[in-house]
Parts: C-alpha cells; sequence; structure tokens
C-alpha cells in the first residue's frame, strides 16, 4: 500500500486562513464576513492585508447569511464565517431561502466541526451538518481531511460558481497530502490500493483510516482507501471502481451515521451494486465535552474502530 507521513500536525481551520490569505492577493472579488469568530477562523492576515473586504458581522449569523446574498449581486464572492454549529443549525432558514433557493454565490466556511470541537460540549459540537447541507438543492458540499487538502479547497471554490458548504476543524492533525496536490470539487483520491476491503473515509478520519489500512497489512488484509473530500457531488464511479474490486466497504466519519457521508455510499450500493457496508460514525447521540481524543475514542472515531469494522464487514462478505 501506499505510505503517507505526517508532514507536522496543524489544523484544518489555519488551513482556512491560509487559503484566504491567497485569494486575498490573488482575487480581487473574494470578500470576508464573520460572526465575531476571527482569530478561530484564522483569518486575521486576510483582514490585515485587505481590510476594506472583510465585514465583522457580530454575533448575528443570520444576518451575516442574507448579507452575503446581497453581496453577490454586485459580482463579490462572499466567504462567511463561523462555527460549524451556527453555520448551519442556527441559520438553516436563512441559507435555503436566500442562498441555496436563490442559488447565490455564497462559501459557507464552518470551523469547530464535529466532536473534534472538544470542551466546548455538545451544544458547539454540530453531527448533522453534513446531512442538513447536503439535501439542499444544488448546494456543493465539501469535507478536507487536512491543512493542505483544506487550503487547496478554500481556493478551489472560489473559482466555482454556486454556493458550497466547506466543513473543517479545531484540532491539530496529521498533514499528509502533497502541498501541491490539485483540488477537484466532486473528484475523490484514492490514497492507497487494496483487494479485501474498501474504506472510504473524509475529513479527520481519513488519517484513521490510513493507520487502520497499515494496522490491517500487518494482519494480511489488504485495504483500499479513499479520500471523499466532496460529499456532494459524491464520485459514485470511484466508489464503484473500488467496491467491484473487493466486494465489500466501511465508510468513516465524524458526523452521525444518519444523513452523512455513509447513506450516500449506501445510495450508491443499493441502486448499483450491492454490497455489505459497516458504518464508523457517531450513533445517533449528541456530543459532550472532553478532549478531542478522548471523544474519537468514546464514539468510536478512530483508526481502531475503523480495523474493528474492516474485522466485521469482512465476516459478511
Amino acid at each position: 500500500m501506499t505510505k503517507y507521513t505526517d508532514q507536522g500536525k496543524n489544523d484544518t481551520r489555519s488551513g482556512y486562513g491560509a487559503g484566504m490569505t491567497e485569494l486575498g492577493r490573488t482575487n480581487p472579488n473574494v470578500v470576508a464576513l464573520c460572526a465575531d469568530l476571527v482569530g478561530s477562523l484564522k483569518i486575521q492576515t486576510f483582514i490585515d492585508e485587505n481590510p476594506d473586504r472583510f465585514f465583522q458581522i457580530g454575533i448575528a449569523e443570520a444576518n451575516m447569511m442574507g448579507i452575503a446574498a446581497g453581496l453577490t449581486i454586485g459580482g463579490k464572492i462572499p466567504f462567511t464565517g463561523t462555527f460549524a454549529n451556527f453555520s448551519t443549525g442556527r441559520v438553516y432558514d436563512q441559507i435555503r431561502q436566500s442562498i441555496a433557493y436563490s442559488g447565490k454565490n455564497v462559501k459557507i466556511c464552518a470551523s469547530h466541526a464535529g466532536v473534534t470541537l472538544g470542551e466546548d460540549g455538545a451544544t458547539h459540537q454540530i453531527l448533522e451538518d453534513i446531512g442538513l447541507m447536503k439535501m439542499l438543492p444544488g448546494m456543493v458540499v465539501i469535507n478536507p481531511c487536512d491543512y493542505n487538502q483544506t487550503k487547496a479547497a478554500t481556493i478551489a471554490i472560489a473559482d466555482y460558481e454556486g454556493p458550497v458548504y466547506l466543513r473543517f476543524g479545531r484540532p491539530k492533525v496529521a498533514n499528509f497530502t502533497p502541498v501541491d496536490q490539485k483540488f477537484e470539487i466532486g473528484k475523490a483520491v484514492l490514497l492507497s490500493e487494496g483487494t479485501d476491503v474498501t474504506i472510504v473515509a473524509t475529513g479527520h478520519l481519513v488519517w484513521e483510516s490510513l493507520l487502520a489500512a497499515e494496522a490491517l497489512e500487518q494482519q494480511g488484509i489488504s485495504a483500499e482507501v479513499i479520500n471523499i473530500h466532496t460529499i456532494k457531488p459524491l464520485d459514485a464511479e470511484a466508489v464503484l471502481k473500488s467496491v467491484q474490486k473487493t466486494g465489500c466497504v466501511v465508510t468513516a466519519e465524524e458526523h452521525n451515521y444518519l444523513g452523512g457521508l455513509g447513506e450516500s455510499i449506501s445510495r450508491v450500493l443499493a441502486t448499483q451494486y450491492p454490497a455489505p457496508q459497516e458504518f464508523v460514525a457517531t450513533n445517533d447521540t449528541f456530543g459532550e465535552s472532553g478532549t478531542p481524543d478522548q471523544l474519537m475514542e468514546k464514539y468510536g472515531l478512530n483508526n481502531k474502530a475503523v480495523v474493528k469494522a474492516v474485522l466485521k464487514v469482512l465476516e459478511r462478505k
């Protein structure tokens, strides 16, 4: 299998900040809006270099979405920034009506997603945002896996015409994808080839899946690992090609198994190539306060959980 190495841990939200800095220098139509979380979104450099292209909306997220929709009418490309919970759950009506239904070119950028937000607890740890956003007609949903990929995704979505939900996180995690890797919306990335089982992962679970694949290799099990950074539109072709070879699949995500990546894969398999599937995801539950590592362990969202799911799906194959 292909070996990937941790180039040094970094948070994906800093990848967003780095992408915004570059966009500030290269795309004059990009503007940033924030709901009183500049430090958390890592966009201070963008603000310093482009003070006339930044709008501090304060704790008024619904208003931020409406303002962003309006800015697109004048040809601007607004990037809204706040926690994932406030980017989706708090403002779902405004996104649905003013952005998705209207087809506005707004980039909804959401930090601190999932249980890895950590100690702030269940009220802030949204685990249903992917489901909320992927069900909106015309909404692109992107969940990159590390700093490099988040930076590349941030830059790439500025060139896409239409609404985008970009999801990233708080903790420092392995940074392992190539710095110069081209980010293609809707195109999965095959990270390692295998013959016994397909592991389809997104976000923080991609690195954990690679670690799981290494552990499985020690047991004589050949795992194919696919990074689904774009959950919608889904690269169904890549998934089918892999599962037709391996005969079974494990999906891994930091999200509720209801409505997430796993269900999108299930739909593809059910309609085109039925095969055994196991889910690594939260089990219809809210989170709680704790460190990211503690919570990933408790809710079964790490490499050990992926290995366990693989062994289970192989029994059903």
